[in-house]
């Protein structure tokens, strides 16, 4: 079946018309990500007027930003005019500040000033991904008349699925859903059917923190209050998942040793590609020169007993996969709040423990086929080799991200690669230096 591609370089564009009309809006962005920037322009501008919103608010902010530089200043005018605050602000990040200064004086007054809210917030804290057009009710309200502002205020909230409410200074004070509101008796007061226990998120939170929130607290949206506890806005569950959607693509990334993304693969140049991969592995590089340090310190070593090179790519690989391991295990669990800095001995002592038990599991694999092979003293330099390099490993991998999280770094770029090329070097040291013990070198 022909796809957006081929009608454009076949210049079916009564076909290409089509094919919007048979597909739906996800399908559609998935094949744009698909196309070639001027083939991209051309398809976009092609798109019904009528879906074309829709599907620019779900292309990721890097492809809108390529994209607005194609299109007609009205257009982009009015592509951003009809975009959600919260969207809008990820779209002005992503642009040149010139370019994005621009884009915020050609809106209209009030959209400009909804705008600058969000801008007004540090980025990744929840002020900056908001929304701030919402329907507040107040607490003495009726049920009635808390409808009655529903039916007026709604249609340009983001959310009416749940209400925040607040007093008549604008503080928080409970929440209630559309669904309640709807089945109270008109003469209810808001303040007896609302829920007070309330969850809430204050401004210069870290957004990831106030997603998870939502997610674990199986929320609609999630109330934001400024430091005096007043209502400014609300965290949706859409904008909720896209923020977990995004650290989780980050932490991926970083621990491949990569920078994100930030956009589906077939849309990335070849030059971002190695871009985002070349710095982590010129500091990998820099790190591995650890390894030959190593080597060359115990060369003598090497040449009395050439049989011990044969096992340095199983002890460092096996110390790499036991580190990354545990760092993997970590980061996840200081991604979903499961572990804290002050976890740190019952961290470290717990996988201290699950070294010296997977050691001595390879340990006891290896020690009958290398006596037989080599020797049993190479075996007992390659058995306490093999448990001492899985503590230190499982040790490294829970301990770097646990202290990362704390001087405020991402976990996941001290993981796995990381992990990997400082415990080869550690690795090495001990099992020479466990060699030239036994072996009297």
């Amino acid at each position: 079946m022909p796809n957006l591609e081929q009608y454009i370089d076949k210049k079916q564009w009564n076909k290409l018309q089509q094919w919007y009309l048979d597909h739906d809006i996800f399908e559609i962005v998935d094949e744009l990500y698909r196309l070639e920037p001027t083939d991209l322009a051309v398809a976009f501008r092609l798109l019904p007027k009528d879906i074309a919103l829709a599907v620019f608010e779900n292309m990721d902010p890097p492809s809108q930003g390529e994209l607005i530089s194609s299109l007609r200043d009205t257009q982009v005018i009015e592509l951003i005019e009809k975009m959600e605050p919260d969207d809008r602000v990820r779209l002005l990040d992503e642009l040149p500040a010139k370019v994005a200064k621009e884009m915020l004086e050609g809106l209209s007054s009030e959209e400009r000033g909804l705008t600058s809210i969000l801008l007004g917030y540090p980025e990744e804290t929840v002020g900056r991904v908001m929304s701030p057009e919402f329907v507040a009710l107040r607490e003495f309200m009726t049920a009635a008349q808390a409808l009655e502002k529903v039916r007026k205020s709604g249609r340009e909230a983001e959310t009416i699925y749940l209400l925040p409410v607040t007093d008549e200074y604008l503080i928080l004070v409970g929440v209630i859903s559309l669904r309640d509101l709807v089945l109270a008796k008109p003469d209810a007061v808001i303040n007896d059917i609302m829920i007070k226990n309330v969850y809430s998120a204050r401004v210069d939170e870290d957004q990831e923190k106030a997603a998870r929130l939502v997610q674990e607290a199986d929320l609609i949206a999630l109330p934001v209050i400024d430091m005096e506890g007043r209502l400014v806005g609300m965290l949706t569950v859409d904008d909720a998942m896209e923020i977990l959607e995004y650290e989780y693509t980050e932490d991926i990334a970083l621990g491949g040793a990569s920078r994100p993304l930030e956009r589906p693969y077939l849309s990335a140049s070849v030059r971002l590609l190695a871009r985002t991969r070349a710095l982590w592995l010129m500091v990998l590089i820099l790190a591995a020169t650890l390894s030959v340090n190593v080597l060359n310190y115990f060369e003598h070593t090497l040449e009395a007993v050439v049989t011990l090179a044969l096992f340095i790519p199983l002890l460092i690989d096996t110390g790499g996969n036991v580190g990354s391991q545990s760092a993997t295990l970590i980061v996840r669990a200081l991604a979903v709040d499961e572990v804290r800095f002050r976890d740190f001995f019952k961290v470290t002592f717990r996988e201290l423990r699950v070294g010296s038990l997977l050691g001595v599991m390879l340990a006891i694999v290896a020690i009958f086929p290398v006596s037989i092979f080599f020797g049993f003293n190479i075996a007992m330099v390659l058995s306490l080799s093999l448990v001492t390099i899985c503590v230190i490993s499982a040790v490294a991998g829970a301990v770097l991200p646990l202290i990362a999280k704390r001087v405020g770094v991402d976990p996941a770029v001290v993981s796995a690669p990381i992990i990997t090329t400082l415990v080869d070097s550690t690795g090495l040291i001990i099992y020479f230096l466990i060699a030239n013990a036994i072996l009297g070198l």
